[in-house]
């Protein structure tokens, strides 16, 4: 670690901060992103890491960034280390971007009735504030793809907003804005998945306005099990639950634990489960490039 930090010092790299996954520096006037091998569920990180997931977020990321440019500037500047930087822990994890004043705001589309969405339909009817047909199962695709935003939350889980509610948060023309750049990427990943035998139940996304020319830009991490339900197609079945390529197999596992109640610290993770989860990570990348 003292090396790394001399390391960092030297080249000129600062710490901004460190989440749950990924590892903010700042370098000269950029901003790099260095995805970690960590894991969260249940908004507690796991004590156990993933091997070689944050090169394949990293490698998914880099993806869909490319192939979604035309639709969307995003903040990438490029994947590689200067020449005069040694950090080869960054390699395959690094994404130097632009610096961006992120909004505060998730913005979220939903395909199909799943996790949050399909909790507040049973209580209330609605999918984000929405009103959508009675008598929906459980992972049914909804009649049409719906922008679901929520406000970020520092200390357990994001709050869900209505439309209203965003408005208020985003003002009407920014709101509007963020919801048609929404629908209209994940239209396109929707439809890119499926031509590969996945459906892309939902995602979440990010803006942020470039603080060298206040343009929106598309911002963190596209399209990767972290931030997506990615199904199987010849497995879906609407009525409850779906198999998935992401960590939804260690959430399943998780629920297994009688002695573990969801707070920090997380369980060491046995090594079946982490191979597991490697696995689902690694054949969302394969399958999806």
């Amino acid at each position: 670690m003292d090396s790394q930090l001399n390391r960092l010092a030297h080249a000129g790299v600062k710490l901004l901060r460190s989440g749950k996954v990924r590892d903010i520096y700042a370098w000269q006037e950029e901003i790099w992103l260095v995805a970690s091998d960590r894991i969260s569920a249940y908004d507690v990180i796991m004590p156990t890491p993933i091997p070689d997931k944050g090169k394949i977020l990293t490698a998914l990321s880099r993806h869909w960034f490319t192939r979604t440019s035309a639709l969307c500037p995003n903040h990438v500047l490029g994947y590689d280390l200067p020449a005069d930087v040694d950090l080869p822990e960054f390699e395959g994890r690094l994404t130097r971007a632009r610096r961006c004043e992120i909004f505060q705001v998730e913005c979220v589309a939903r395909g199909y009735l799943a996790g949050s969405g399909w909790e507040e339909y049973l209580k209330q009817g609605t999918v984000g504030g929405h009103v959508v047909p009675k008598g929906l199962l459980e992972s049914a695709k909804l009649p049409e793809p719906l922008f679901t935003p929520a406000r970020k939350n520092d200390h357990g889980h994001d709050e869900n907003l209505t439309p209203l509610e965003a408005r208020a948060a985003l003002g009407v023309e920014r709101y509007e804005q963020l919801r048609d750049l929404t629908l209209k990427l994940y239209a396109w990943a929707a439809d890119y998945a499926a031509q590969r035998g996945i459906l892309l139940a939902d995602t979440k996304l990010e803006f942020g306005l470039e603080v060298a020319t206040g343009r929106v830009l598309l911002a963190d991490e596209i399209f990767t099990p972290d931030s997506s339900r990615f199904w199987p197609a010849d497995a879906y079945k609407a009525g409850g639950p779906q198999p998935s390529f992401d960590k939804q197999y260690l959430r399943d596992y998780l629920k297994t634990l009688t002695t573990w109640n969801k707070t920090a610290p997380g369980p060491h993770l046995p090594p079946e489960v982490v191979e597991n989860t490697r696995a689902k990570y690694l054949e969302a990348l394969e399958r999806l490039k």
